[in-house]
Order: structure tokens, then sequence, then C-alpha cells
């Protein structure tokens, strides 16, 4: 399947090319943030999955100016889509996590590396955002296309509590509302397979995502890092991790129940190789991803098919 023909589900790429006439694609920079979830302000050592590198293994090196980080990545991509536009993307550990005239300064120098620079993408937490940061974010929509995306993994607090995440399901909430009050886009990111978690619960945390006014989602198959704390339990005391047969279940699952307008950015995650302890087949993206389009086909599945409002 070529990546111009739309998949059984709205992906990122077929919406964009939509809003902007052509390719877009991503340019992950790492403006070093830390997290509120390591330096104690909330936890210390972060989420149990959580890599040192703050889940942006594929981010940019902060110890390069965002010119320098940019233009790396940019050069790369271009080989394989010459015409393309890109989004400036913050990646690693929590992008909104400083003082709001650092935050400016960076915001400001990421969206002016390049004419042919359309977005702003920044990852974050529900827990890292004010008012001012809502106020300085929402400033951005008068200058680019802006998207913020925000962790939840799951909506069950239990989970959450063994997750080490440090916020609940209504910090979360609240600030979807807060940013959509604002006119910003949402994007969540969800993760499969949990410990302790069966398909309905899975399930369950799309469902309630589609009674909130998000416009993307994330979706991540749980894999084990090394250095992390995930892989000293995983370790220690070994639990099942999904086989790729029930993460695409789950998931083609999740997408036919998803309310059609959302828009899905991923169906699966990226791990370095050198990092990974399982499961090794989340390395096979390609695979994952045309497995869930032939459950679909073979079941006569779209998005939303099972969304009921």
């Amino acid at each position: 399947m070529n990546e111009n023909q739309p998949r059984k589900y709205n992906t990122l790429n077929h919406s964009l090319r939509n809003k902007f006439g052509r390719k877009v694609f991503k340019v992950s920079l790492n403006g070093n943030f830390t997290c509120p979830n390591k330096d104690g302000s909330v936890g210390v050592g972060g989420c149990i999955y959580c890599s040192e590198s703050g889940s942006g293994d594929y981010a940019g090196q902060p110890e390069l100016s965002l010119k320098a980080q940019y233009q790396h990545v940019k050069n790369q991509l271009l080989t394989k889509w010459p015409n393309a536009y890109t989004i400036a993307y913050f990646q690693a550990n929590t992008n909104t996590y400083k003082s709001v005239s650092e935050l400016k300064a960076l915001f400001d120098e990421a969206i002016t590396l390049d004419s042919q620079l359309v977005g702003l993408s920044i990852a974050t937490r529900c827990d890292a955002i004010n008012d001012d940061i809502l106020d300085l974010l929402a400033s951005y929509t008068q200058k680019t296309y802006l998207q913020v995306e925000l962790g939840l993994q799951t909506i069950h607090d239990q989970t959450s509590t063994w997750l080490r995440r440090g916020h609940d399901l209504s910090c979360f909430d609240a600030a979807v509302k807060a940013l959509r009050k604002r006119s910003i886009d949402v994007v969540v990111h969800i993760i499969n397979g949990l410990k302790g978690e069966n398909a309905s619960m899975m399930l369950d945390t799309v469902k309630h995502l589609n009674s909130l006014d998000i416009q993307g989602i994330k979706i991540h198959m749980l894999h084990v890092l090394k250095n992390t704390v995930l892989e000293r339990e995983y370790r220690a005391h070994p639990f099942p991790l999904l086989t790729l047969e029930q993460y695409v279940e789950i998931t083609a699952q999740q997408i036919a129940h998803l309310r059609p307008d959302i828009v899905v950015h991923r169906v699966t995650g990226d791990a370095p190789k050198a990092l990974l302890v399982a499961p090794d087949w989340i390395l096979k993206k390609f695979v994952v991803m045309n497995n869930i389009d032939k459950w679909m086909t073979q079941k006569k599945a779209y998005q939303g098919i099972f969304y009921t409002p």
C-alpha cells in the first residue's frame, strides 16, 4: 500500500496532505527539557517505561542548536520527500516544563527555522501546563499550525499508579478542556498491553477519549527498554506482553470504535533495536501496520464503524 492511499482509518499523512496540499513530515527537536516526574516536583525517576532520553530516542542532540538539529533531520528526510513541508516537533521529556520566557524563546526560534516549516508540535504532560503557558501556546495558533501532545497511556488510575505517572485522569481531562478552550489541537498518547489490563479495559480508554474534544491519537505497545524501571521489574518478575496477533486485534478494535474525525497519528511505536528488551516483534513496524489493515479488511471494518456517541 503506498503512502498516498488512505487506509481504513484517518491517518496523519492523509490528514496533513489534505490540509497543506503536499507531504508534511515532523522534525524531532530536543529543547533540553527535564520532567516534573523526574526532578522531584511530582516524582523521581519518571514513568517506569521512560528511557534516559525521556521517550525522545529519535530526537536531536541537546548540545546542538535547534538549527543544527533541524537541518540534520530535514536533510535526511528531504532525500525521500524533496518538496515536503515540515513541522518542528519538541519530543523528549516534558516540553512545557520551563519558564514562559524560556519557552517563548525556544518556540519562536523553532517556527522561524525554515520557510517550509508549517507547524509546531509540543509533547508534554497534563500537570506541566498552567494558565500562563496556555496563553503562550494559544498565541502560536495565530502564527502556525499547532498541536499539543499529551501522554495519557490509560484511563485506569490503578494502572497509572503502577506506571508512576504522577497524575490522575481528572488532571488529564482538565488539561484537554483548557487547551481546547483556546482552540489548541490535542493529540493523546495511549499504551496497549499495560500490566493488568485486558482488552476491554484498553477499549474503555478509547471510548473515554471519544467523549473528549481531541483531534488526534497515538497508539503504542508497551515495550521494555534497557536501563528503565520497567526493565528491572520485568526481569525480576516477568509478566506477559501482548503477542503481535493480540496487539493487532486490540488496536484494530480500538480504531473501529474510535470517533471518525480523530486523526490516527500512530498505530504502533518505535524502539531503538539496541535498547529493546521485549517484545521483538515491535521492530517490524510495517508488519504491524499491514496486519491491522488486513484485519480491518477481513472484518469489513473501518474507523468509527462501532462508534456510538
